[in-house]
């Protein structure tokens, strides 16, 4: 990809503007490639947010919307990188990588590896990768434009391989099964098993994980790995010569927050099916929410076991306690008050508030159409939970952060 130097001083000029209206005024740089610069500036604003060390470097060369897309961020790269330098995988002299797409995960995987290699289909892709790794000065990584497949199946043995298969099917739609995403891992395990000792294998998180651990018979690991409380990927660990039970395998429910704390959870199926689950009768003091990560991996009894919390209700997913838990892996909040449907008891417990942020779990209403009926719009200090308890009474209940 070759940018003439008035693009790219068009790029550094306008790399903060709205990119529709600079479309709209194409016809006023005619000496400029406005298509190929406006590719350039939605992605560097994309990279403030998702890769701010990568925006931060002049000279970086960024894909088209969609791979961008569908890029890890380096918050979760740089998890990648604490999976793979666990001392307990073993040797980490070479590396492929199989899916190069943008290179981000490469980028920051090969840091751990004396070796790497960027396998990428797209020939535009892999132009992009080659100048930005050697802008980075990562000289370990070799790019090769290939289809993943046939490298795989001539490629030399290494430590470990990554690869992130598409997850949309034929006609756009998302998938849930491993057997639906390109390529098929499930199909591959053998095969890359022979080619590395450790396999990462990157999924979407509207994967099913139970599903995916029964799919593949190599799982040594699971991470269910979520950003400032959205679940953003699903990363299950091969390992050669070892097969769990899915039973068995441990599931690490991680939640990278904004703080830089990390907030984490591990646990088996087979845990969470003898962990007790008590049901409160009542509210008590505080109201606590697992966060996405524990609520996509089911840890459902577990969360309730290990930090001494009743739940509200089989299918609400909400727990309380007299006692504050500060290190409680999701949203803590002290209920101030609850409330019936009833007209006059909603009145007294939104009083003259115009403002909420409001949650609805296991409840027969939508958000919208509470926040209608409540005429509340959103935001403010209060928090208000719309659940049922396990008597199955429908409740609304009013928080303060604590």
């Amino acid at each position: 990809m070759t940018l003439t130097e008035e693009t790219l001083r068009f790029i550094r000029e306008h790399r903060k503007d709205n990119v529709r209206n600079l479309a709209l005024q194409a016809h006023k740089y005619p000496t400029v490639d406005v298509p190929a610069a406006i590719i350039q500036i939605v992605g560097r604003q994309i990279a403030e947010e998702k890769i701010p060390t990568w925006a931060a470097r002049e000279g970086i060369l960024y894909p088209a919307h969609l791979s961008m897309e569908q890029c890890s961020s380096e918050v979760t790269a740089n998890y990648k990188v604490k999976i793979v330098s666990d001392t307990e995988y073993g040797s980490r002299k070479t590396f492929t990588d199989l899916t190069g797409g943008f290179g981000i995960d490469c980028a920051f995987l090969s840091a751990c590896f004396q070796q790497s290699v960027y396998v990428e289909r797209q020939e535009t892709l892999c132009t992009i990768a080659a100048h930005n790794f050697s802008l980075l000065n990562l000289k370990q990584v070799m790019v090769c434009h290939e289809d993943s497949i046939r490298y795989l199946q001539m490629m030399e043995p290494v430590d470990w391989i990554f690869i992130d298969p598409a997850r949309r099917d034929g006609h756009g739609g998302k998938t849930i099964a491993i057997s639906e995403c390109e390529p098929d891992v499930s199909a591959l395990e053998n095969l890359l098993l022979e080619k590395a000792s450790h396999v990462l294998v990157k999924l979407s998180p509207m994967l099913d994980l139970t599903l995916a651990l029964h799919d593949l018979k190599h799982v040594q690991a699971a991470h269910v790995v979520s950003v400032n409380n959205e679940c953003k990927e699903l990363l299950l660990v091969l390992e050669r010569g070892k097969e769990l039970v899915p039973e068995e395998i441990p599931i690490h429910c991680i939640n990278l927050t904004a703080s830089q704390k990390v907030q984490k959870l591990l646990f088996t199926r087979q845990q969470e099916k003898e962990h007790t689950c008590p049901y409160t009768p009542t509210l008590k003091t505080y109201l606590y929410e697992p966060n996405a990560s524990i609520l996509k991996a089911g840890a459902f009894r577990s969360v309730s076991s290990i930090y001494n919390v009743e739940k509200l209700h089989p299918n609400s997913h909400l727990y309380t306690s007299d006692e504050y838990i500060p290190d409680f892996p999701g949203r803590k909040f002290r209920i101030t008050d609850s409330s019936s449907l009833n007209k006059k008891e909603l009145k007294k417990l939104i009083g003259t508030e115009k403002k909420a942020n409001l949650t609805v779990r296991n409840f027969p209403a939508s958000v919208a159409e509470l926040r209608k009926r409540l005429k509340l719009a959103e935001g403010g200090d209060m928090y208000l939970f719309a659940t049922t308890l396990a008597d199955e009474k429908k409740l609304l209940i009013a928080c303060k952060q604590p």
